[in-house]
């Protein structure tokens, strides 16, 4: 069985795990509604996108 010939410093275990990170949702407020909505979607309850009417509801 391999075993490591030395101890692995904080700096090389920080680096390795540099990309575990907690990754945060793109949730904005909507301008115009006031309701949470992702950005760069289309807003469901409105049809509105970028300030522009896309859907009919």
């Amino acid at each position: 069985m391999a075993v490591p010939k030395r101890k692995t410093s904080v700096s090389k275990k920080r680096m390795r795990r540099s990309h575990h990170k907690v990754i945060s949702s793109n949730i904005i407020e909507d301008k115009k509604s006031g309701e949470y909505k992702l950005s760069h979607h289309i807003d469901l309850k409105s049809g509105y996108y970028n300030g522009k009417k896309i859907l009919d509801i």
